[in-house]
């Protein structure tokens, strides 16, 4: 029987501005096409060494366990539930997002009682009415937040979070998904216990691993657990016999060429400087935003608690949102994000993370904003945005 001939894959490159994938930095790209290597080869064990110590330079901890589990950011997600809480222990789950939801309906399914804090979408959370419930219950097991909401672009400051969770004597679970290695973390400052993120947004990777952090308390109190954990794959005192300590002891067949790229990643933000990292983000969230709005565009997130690496902005009065960001990438071969959630429809999310958070980028989508929002009747001055963003540039 003969078969077809089939081509090569291949397709253009993207500009992903949106919320994730981001585009892999090259460097990312080389590294991961290096020769294959054994899952308990020496050598690999030496990379597994550098990328654990690299995670806790980044994540902000001097003693904490960190290692990339094999799965994306939810796999991080679900191993915080799964390890931590047992059914019917009480999770406080404050939610100001689409992320904070799904971490409490991961949690349900695991059995956990969960309560949650509902707050604005677009707006930090409320301390008061976290605290008023850790009051109602006598053994709250651990309270959990999202630290950038991705839905909406506000970012959470963590020290008071971190403060009251511990006051009552709670663990706090941390979605670091979309601030890992774009905002500071600060995990032993902020009394994290739990926190986990993703490759593909500004470390600059591809999706696929979920780096994790875990404080000693978490560790000791998954130790005290009075059963295993309902996931195996996910278990991470068994990961924690592979990623570290001498014996090494098998647990699954690593991602080989997905842990090199982490290694590279790391490397790369730790040379840049994580200072001069943070601040390259931050510069180009506010040049972003000012062109946006000198374009008469609204944003959804404060100035006080935006996350620099991804803007939320409301899609103007008679602009179809898929319609829009259709032209947009056949016409400059840039993607943005639609919303999601309370927000559908009704924003754009705006991704400046890892390779993509660039000065060339902010004015290339401005540009392109210029060029496109007229042809919806929504009039803008011409140059506006670029001049707007190219201020905040000029600045020292």
């Amino acid at each position: 029987m003969e078969h077809p001939e089939r081509m090569q894959l291949s397709h253009a490159p993207r500009l992903l501005l949106g919320a994730g994938p981001s585009n892999i930095s090259p460097n990312v790209i080389r590294a991961m096409s290096a020769p294959m290597l054994s899952h308990l080869d020496p050598e690999f064990i030496g990379i597994m060494d550098d990328v654990t110590t690299m995670l806790r330079e980044v994540f902000g901890t001097t003693d904490g366990f960190t290692f990339p589990l094999s799965g994306t950011g939810h796999a991080g997600m679900e191993a915080a539930v799964a390890n931590l809480l047992e059914p019917n222990d009480i999770l406080v789950s404050a939610s100001n997002g689409y992320f904070g939801e799904r971490l409490s309906n991961v949690a349900e399914r695991y059995g956990v009682d969960v309560h949650q804090v509902t707050g604005e979408w677009g707006k930090v959370l409320d301390l008061d009415a976290i605290e008023a419930e850790l009051k109602l219950h006598d053994r709250v097991k651990a309270l959990a937040v999202v630290h950038a909401e991705t839905s909406t672009g506000v970012l959470q400051p963590l020290d008071a979070v971190g403060e009251l969770a511990h006051r009552y004597g709670a663990l706090l679970i941390v979605d670091a998904v979309t601030s890992f290695g774009g905002s500071r973390i600060s995990v032993d400052d902020c009394n994290v216990d739990f926190a986990f993120s993703a490759t593909q947004k500004c470390l600059g990777g591809p999706p696929g691993l979920s780096p994790v952090f875990m404080s000693k308390t978490a560790h000791q109190v998954i130790a005290n657990r009075t059963s295993p954990p309902a996931t195996w794959y996910l278990d991470v005192s068994l990961l924690q016999g592979y990623w570290d300590g001498s014996a090494r002891t098998y647990h699954h067949t690593a991602p080989i060429t997905m842990v090199y790229g982490i290694w590279e990643a790391l490397r790369s933000i730790l040379e840049e400087g994580l200072d001069a990292c943070f601040e390259r983000h931050r510069r180009n969230g506010i040049a972003l935003r000012a062109g946006l709005r000198a374009l008469g565009l609204d944003l959804l997130a404060p100035e006080e608690s935006f996350v620099p690496q991804l803007t939320t902005v409301f899609i103007p009065s008679g602009i179809d949102d898929t319609a829009f960001r259709q032209k947009l990438l056949a016409k400059h071969n840039i993607e943005i994000g639609s919303g999601i959630g309370d927000f559908r429809g009704s924003i754009w999310r705006i991704g400046l993370m890892g390779e993509n958070s660039t000065q060339a980028n902010v004015l290339l989508l401005l540009s392109a904003f210029e060029s496109l929002l007229p042809l919806w009747g929504f009039e803008v001055p011409i140059g506006g945005g670029v001049s707007a963003a190219s201020k905040i540039f000029s600045q020292r």
